[in-house]
């Protein structure tokens, strides 16, 4: 098995570690129907055994706990594990990566990645991952992305996107090209609407803090960034003036079955 720190990628390895305060409180949680989702269409109850893959901080983590089912959490950057085994000491955790989970063959009832996905989305890893699924298990990737169908969104976004460098994201699709996958039955994909509510400190400014390659910058670069944030948000309309705002998501639900 391989150390944990030898397949992390360098924005997230440098920007989880320092912010996992901000990732925190940042981070919008997950709608209501992902409740749903993860008993009816990945199956999970109670007797069941789930790995939260990348499991960061835990902010998924209480859903699958809400399941019933048995909750491993796998994370390789130790700063956030801690927070984690901190707010959850019911949930047993496992320092690991995608690549080398140390669990054996056949062994979990279903693997979820809530925004972690496309830092390991690798023919490795999804052969790993596929080791330690039972036949007939559940493999379930999940994202929160803020709706860029809004006008102002769109901006907040092309404003982060510019520092982004190499770091793999979500939007780009190439997490996708690893489906179809040998053994793994069809992708399959659900939508479904989120408001992140809250002081603009946090679901804003501490929101784009949080995100690795942001956090991965100097300080002074950092804070430059957040400054042409807040004069996005002084000039929208929609957001000048208000302590509060609302930050609208889509959250993106997707599963496939081992053959």
């Amino acid at each position: 098995m391989t150390s944990p720190s030898h397949s992390i990628h360098h924005a997230a390895a440098a920007g989880y570690q320092a912010n996992s305060d901000r990732y925190v409180k940042g981070r919008p949680d997950y709608p209501p129907e992902i409740a749903v989702w993860l008993r009816d269409t990945l199956g999970l109850h109670a007797g069941m055994t789930v790995i939260d893959l990348g499991a960061g901080t835990g902010k998924f983590t209480p859903r699958l706990l809400e399941t019933g089912a048995q909750v491993i959490a796998v994370e390789p950057v130790a700063q956030m594990l801690e927070k984690l085994s901190i707010a959850l000491p019911q949930v047993k955790t496992l320092a690991g990566t995608a690549e080398s989970i140390p669990l054996p063959d056949e062994s979990v009832d279903a693997v979820v990645c809530a925004q972690s996905f496309h830092w390991f989305a690798t023919p490795q890893a999804l052969a790993e991952i596929k080791r330690i699924l039972k036949p007939g298990g559940k493999l379930g990737l999940v994202w929160n992305m803020r709706d860029a169908r809004v006008s102002w969104v769109r901006k907040l976004n092309q404003i982060v996107d510019r520092h982004e460098g190499d770091a793999p994201r979500f939007y780009t699709g190439e997490w996708r090209k690893l489906f179809p996958f040998k053994g793994l039955d069809a992708l399959q994909e659900q939508v479904f609407m989120l408001a992140h509510q809250g002081a603009a400190e946090d679901v804003i400014y501490n929101r784009v803090r949080s995100t690795s390659f942001i956090a991965a910058l100097p300080p002074q670069q950092q804070e430059e960034v957040i400054d042409e944030i807040r004069q996005l948000v002084a000039e929208e309309e929609e957001l000048q003036g208000k302590e509060n705002l609302t930050v609208p998501y889509q959250t993106k639900a997707y599963f496939t079955t081992k053959l």
